[in-house]
C-alpha cells in the first residue's frame, strides 16, 4: 500500500512550533490550496481546502525559523485519517455549516517564491530545507 500527497499552497497563519516530552520538534502548519473553475453558466467559481500539516524534527524547526503566513509551500507527505471515521475530521461551525478538515504528517517541505518574497535559506544562505535525505532504493514500497 502506498499512501502520497503533494500540496502547494499558502500558509493561513504562523507556523506553531511546540517539543513533545522527548524533545522532538513538531510544527503545525495551516496550507490553504485553491482551485478555480468556469462553471456552465459561465460564473467563475472558487474553492479553497485547508490543510493541517504537522511537520517533524530539524525540518520543524527549519519551517518555524522562515516561514510566516501567506508564504507559499509544496508539502509532500501523507494524509493522516481520523481515527474513528478513517476520512477527514468533519466539524460543525459556529455558524451551524459544516466543514472538513485534513491533516497531513509532512515528509518534505520545500519553501517557495524568491528570496523577496520568501527566504529560501538558512543563515549560510544554502536552498530549501528539504529535510533528510531520500531513502534507499531497497525500502521504497513498490
Amino acid at each position: 500500500m502506498y499512501n502520497r500527497i503533494i500540496l502547494a499552497g499558502n500558509l493561513g497563519r504562523d507556523p506553531e512550533l511546540r517539543y513533545t516530552p522527548s524533545g522532538q520538534a513538531v510544527t503545525n502548519l495551516s496550507v490553504a490550496t485553491n482551485e478555480v473553475w468556469t462553471d456552465q453558466q459561465g460564473e467563475r467559481q472558487e474553492r479553497t481546502i485547508w490543510w493541517r500539516v504537522a511537520v517533524w524534527g530539524k525540518q520543524a524547526e527549519a519551517c518555524s525559523q522562515y516561514l510566516s503566513k501567506g508564504k507559499q509551500v509544496l508539502v509532500e507527505g501523507r494524509m493522516k485519517p481520523d481515527g474513528d471515521t478513517g476520512g477527514p475530521r468533519v466539524f460543525q461551525r459556529q455558524d451551524g455549516s459544516h466543514g472538513a478538515s485534513y491533516d497531513v504528517t509532512a515528509q518534505m517541505v520545500r519553501f517557495l517564491g524568491g528570496r523577496n518574497d520568501n527566504i529560501s535559506g538558512g543563515p549560510d544562505g544554502e536552498g530549501e530545507f528539504d529535510g533528510p535525505p531520500p531513502s534507499d532504493e531497497d525500502e521504497i514500497p513498490f
